[in-house]
Formats: structure tokens, C-alpha cells, sequence
């Protein structure tokens, strides 16, 4: 595996694959890598000739400059995991090659209405950040497929729907959300929960189950299971950022009870954790 840290010598080596005639997949991360990360690998190990992985905390999408100082920084574990896999480079570039000009003068990319609701609306410029550096890794990598993890369901769309008005020569591929035995999400972020917390926070995702049950049972008023979710998670200690019932196509408001998405963010103690289940 090669470890590779200037953007020219990424595009070099994506160059000469591809005039291989080699197909390139690329899973973008911010490191801290766990067993969600390692089955996007997978993936694109399936389907392309080379697969390479990047590692960067992105601070254009952190709105709170504690939560990117506390973000977790693994990178010789995170080596040692990807050597287990075909993985053929790791990029792994820092704030000057990726912003030259420095953060405050970076050009950005924005996906209108998408990036305002939700995720959006309660950590303002998020998204900004998200298909700005995601653009920017894509021109790195030139990667012909990308791999990406359906637990940020909102920035996976995010991601296609800027890849599709951009005219991105990339498939992205959306992975199924990887689970601890007890439901709870794989996350980065879930290191920093006490032992106390982190016995509580499954309640979350158990309470998205109990709203989708009862839409599968013909349940239609959205507003109260949604209220509902809310108080059983409180009562755990986990305080509700919102818990919505969504189009899967688009987070749109449902028109129908067919092909939906409830997408949920709350607080435990210090961490932020998010969640979705398809209906």
C-alpha cells in the first residue's frame, strides 16, 4: 500500500492506472477506521481494479472547533487495518496541500435545499464543508466509482446529487449502515462515550425501529410517532436534535407511506450521534 500525502503524486498514480485501463474506487474517511469503514473497502475491492482510501478531518465541516480538535486521530492504527486489505494507496493529505490559500479564501461547492434541512439546518455550513473537500478528493483521486456509508443517509444524497449537477464521471455507491450486536450505529465518534453512555445509546436506534414497525402496521400520523420517538430516547438521557419521518428519494415531506427514510440526531453526554432506518 502506498501512503501518499501530495496531491500531485495522487494524481500521477491515478493517472497511470487509468491509462492501464485499470478501474480506481475511492472511500473517502476522516480516519479512526472501524468495521463500517472496512466493509466500504470491501466494496470497492469488489468492484475495481484499485482502491484507494483517504484520511482527512475536514475542518470546513465542523461548525464546532471542539468537536475537530476532539476528533479521534488513528492514523498508525488506521494503517495497520487497511494493510489487511487490497487497498492500493492511502492519501492521506493535510490542511495546506488540500486548502493552499488557507481555509478562509477556499472556493466552495454548495448543493442548494439538500443542505439546508436536517443535518443542515441544525449544524449550518456542514455540507458547505462536506462537497467541498469531497469535490476536491474526487479531482485528487479521479476515482471512477466512490464508496460511502449509508448511516449519513442526508450526505450520501448530498454527495449524488452534487456528483450528478456537477457532471462527476463517478458512480457513488451507498453501503448498508453497520451495527454493534446491541443496533447501535458504528461511528468514529462513539470512542468518546462514557461506559454509562454508551449502555444508553442504543435506545436510539431501537426507537426509529418502533416507528418503523408502525408504519408497516399502517400507521400514518408521522408528527406522533415522531413525538413519541423523542420522549423514549429523552427518557434515556438523550436529548432529541430532531427524529423525522422523510422521502428516502430526496428528504422531502412524504406524499406516501411508500420508500421512506427516518432520520434521527441527538446528544449523549458530549457526542453527537446520528442514526436512519429505511421503512
Amino acid at each position: 500500500m502506498k501512503l501518499i500525502h501530495s496531491i500531485t503524486e495522487m494524481q500521477s498514480c491515478a493517472n497511470s492506472w487509468k491509462q492501464a485501463g485499470l478501474k480506481i474506487a475511492f472511500v473517502p474517511t476522516m480516519g479512526s477506521l472501524h468495521a463500517g469503514h472496512l466493509s466500504l473497502v470491501e466494496k470497492a475491492m469488489a468492484v475495481a481494479d484499485r482502491v484507494v482510501v483517504s484520511i482527512f478531518v475536514n475542518p470546513l465541516q465542523f461548525n464546532d472547533n471542539r468537536d475537530f480538535e476532539a476528533y479521534p486521530r488513528t492514523l498508525v492504527a488506521d494503517i495497520q487495518k487497511l494493510d489487511n486489505y487490497r487497498v492500493d494507496a492511502l492519501f492521506v493529505p493535510n490542511d495546506k496541500e488540500l486548502y493552499p490559500q488557507g481555509r478562509e479564501h477556499v472556493t466552495w461547492v454548495e448543493v442548494p435545499e439538500l443542505s439546508t434541512i436536517l443535518e443542515g439546518s441544525s449544524r449550518p455550513g456542514h455540507f458547505h464543508g462536506v462537497t467541498t473537500v469531497v469535490a476536491k478528493l474526487f479531482n485528487c483521486v479521479q476515482p471512477q466509482v466512490a464508496v460511502f456509508g449509508e448511516k449519513d443517509f442526508q450526505q450520501l444524497l448530498v454527495v449524488q446529487r452534487m456528483v450528478a449537477d456537477l457532471n462527476f464521471p463517478i458512480e457513488v455507491i451507498g453501503m448498508p449502515t453497520h451495527r454493534e450486536e446491541d443496533g447501535m450505529a458504528m461511528s468514529s465518534r462513539n470512542s468518546r462515550l462514557s461506559k454509562e453512555e454508551r449502555q444508553n445509546a442504543p435506545v436510539l436506534y431501537r426507537a426509529l425501529q418502533m416507528m418503523r414497525d408502525k408504519i408497516l402496521a399502517g400507521e400514518g400520523d408521522f408528527a406522533q410517532l415522531e413525538g413519541q420517538a423523542m420522549e423514549q430516547i429523552a427518557a434515556e438521557g438523550i436529548t432529541p436534535e430532531y427524529i423525522s419521518v422523510r422521502s428516502a428519494k430526496d428528504l422531502g415531506e412524504p406524499q406516501t407511506s411508500a420508500d421512506l427514510v427516518i432520520v434521527a440526531a441527538a446528544r449523549l453526554g458530549q457526542t453527537r450521534l446520528i442514526d436512519n432506518i429505511r421503512v
